[in-house]
């Protein structure tokens, strides 16, 4: 076999290349709810998963997606039906359009109401189960097209895992992380350490968490003036100073009730994050890059594309949306830049001193 020929490009003097940012787009209920009827018409998948996923024009494979790196999926279970267990490597926010039913991921087990949320880790184990008596239909976000892009997106079932051979691990006590060379050089904080770092990880508990909107909803502000917050974040302690609801994602429930005080026509934000909107109550617009878009209760949006600036303006009758950005990943890649106001600066969040003074997007703490 012949070896493989790397290319060389010369890049001395050359600027890196401005951030490629896609289009927004906005999904409208009808195209969801026509795709929910399609997909509860079709013969039942012998894993029991009926399932679309919402492609951007723009998005390439390996790894399509609704933005660079994230997938939306259309889930649907007819009332009695359950999928297979499966696992794989990448993590999952759950969003209940309509319907109820039951999650079980790893040793949890969550009952879904409308509204309600639950995170999938990676590599545990879980199924869905329609307990109701109508189709149970929900919304899916994952990472599995940055893995994927990257070649490294793993899935099998529970019947796969158990035909793997277990090997029992024999390990040398005095080769843990535990009894490892761990020694200083400089005085900067520099070190050396041994391999037992990179394999004997500290394990961080990550287990499905559940926010029903019964009690999520209680926390949101339900009329003009009640002193609720308008914005808040699902968090999942397992993300630490990440501030994630799972380890690549954030979700926040944003809430403005009918008769909300409009926002001035001002200009947005902008952040290398992307950030996807569902809106289940409401109407209103967003302006992206200038663009003005309009949208209604259960349409979805893409309404941040990464550093593209946006900003979202809420109807008359108010409106409630789920807000998901893939803000922990990029902390953890020291990638998360961050410009509150246009004219103010860009700060790397989580790198040095964060915005403070705001209690949601624009929005100054009175």
């Amino acid at each position: 076999m012949s070896d493989l020929a790397c290319r060389l490009i010369n890049v001395s003097g050359t600027k890196s290349n401005a951030p490629r940012v896609w289009e927004p787009l906005r999904v409208p209920r009808e195209a969801i709810a026509r795709e929910v009827e399609r997909l509860a018409d079709e013969s039942r998948p012998d894993d029991g998963r009926r399932a679309a996923s919402i492609v951007h024009p723009q998005s390439q494979a390996p790894g399509l997606g609704f933005s660079p790196g994230v997938d939306v999926t259309i889930n649907v279970l007819k009332p009695g039906e359950s999928t297979v267990p499966i696992r794989r490597n990448s993590n999952q926010i759950e969003f209940c359009i309509s319907g109820r039913g039951i999650v079980r991921a790893g040793q949890e087990v969550s009952h879904m109401e409308r509204w309600d949320v639950c995170t999938i880790p990676s590599m545990q184990f879980y199924s869905h189960c329609n307990d109701g008596d109508e189709l149970w239909i929900r919304l899916t976000y994952s990472n599995a097209p940055l893995l994927e892009k990257l070649g490294v997106h793993y899935l099998e079932s529970a019947s796969e895992a158990m035909k793997a051979v277990l090997v029992p691990r024999v390990a040398d006590r005095r080769y843990t992380r535990q009894n490892a060379p761990d020694v200083q050089i400089g005085e900067a904080g520099a070190r050396l350490r041994g391999y037992e770092f990179l394999t004997d990880i500290q394990v961080v508990d990550s287990k499905g968490l559940h926010w029903p909107w019964k009690d999520v909803s209680e926390y949101v502000s339900q009329s003009p003036g009640d002193d609720r917050r308008g914005i808040m974040l699902l968090y999942n302690p397992a993300t630490g100073r990440r501030n994630g609801t799972t380890h690549s994602f954030f979700a926040t429930i944003s809430s403005a009730p009918a008769g909300s005080p409009p926002r001035p026509a001002d200009r947005g934000h902008r952040h290398s994050s992307v950030a996807m909107n569902y809106h289940f109550e409401g109407s209103g617009k967003s302006i992206v890059d200038g663009k003005t878009i309009e949208w209604q209760a259960g349409d979805l949006l893409l309404s941040a594309p990464a550093w593209s600036e946006h900003a979202h303006f809420i109807g008359p009758d108010g409106a409630r949306v789920l807000t998901v950005q893939d803000h922990p990943l990029h902390i953890g890649m020291e990638s998360l830049i961050w410009q509150e106001r246009m004219d103010g600066p860009i700060l790397t969040l989580g790198s040095e001193s964060g915005q403070t003074g705001y209690v949601g997007p624009r929005q100054a703490g009175a």
